[in-house]
């Protein structure tokens, strides 16, 4: 099991990313924090990067997100049309890309948790994202910034 959260101080501002990862009886909590970025890239980023821990292939993966954005692109199918239709006008092409190799490899269900409402692991990765982008020593997100430097943005 993998729980995940993201988060923004503004959106875009500094953000960061939670995870906790349960197997067996091990457990394993993982967060970054990033300079300039956005909520959505936080939640996309915790699952990523979470899935990128584990060395194990063929069990069951599941994922439990408050992300909306994340779990619906995934459960409805909305990330393999983006796909299909060349990633016309899709927020977080980079990620979604990075995402796809660790989703063909796990194959993992996505269930939506209600975001503050009492999930002790959910609690949890939403203080590791949020003590993440609080940090003195957090990276740059390239990505958005590729981004930003293509719409012709200047936030820096």
């Amino acid at each position: 099991m993998i729980y995940t959260d993201g988060s923004s101080m503004g959106n875009p501002g500094p953000g960061g990313y939670g995870a906790v990862l349960m197997y067996g009886g091990h457990r394993k909590e993982i967060s970054a924090g990033y300079m300039l970025t956005t909520n959505n890239r936080m939640e996309l980023m915790a699952v990523i990067r979470a899935l990128g821990k584990i060395n194990q292939r063929g069990i069951p993966v599941e994922v439990y997100t408050d992300s909306q954005y994340v779990c619906n692109a995934i459960e409805k199918g909305w990330l393999f049309g983006w796909k299909k239709k060349g990633w016309t006008k899709v927020k977080n092409v980079d990620l979604w890309k990075e995402f796809l190799p660790l989703y063909d490899i796990f194959k993992p269900k996505f269930i939506w948790v209600k975001g503050h409402a009492g999930n002790k692991e959910n609690e949890r990765c939403d203080q590791l994202a949020t003590a993440a982008a609080a940090a003195s020593d957090k990276k740059t997100d390239f990505g958005y910034l590729e981004v930003l430097k293509k719409d012709g943005n200047n936030l820096l």
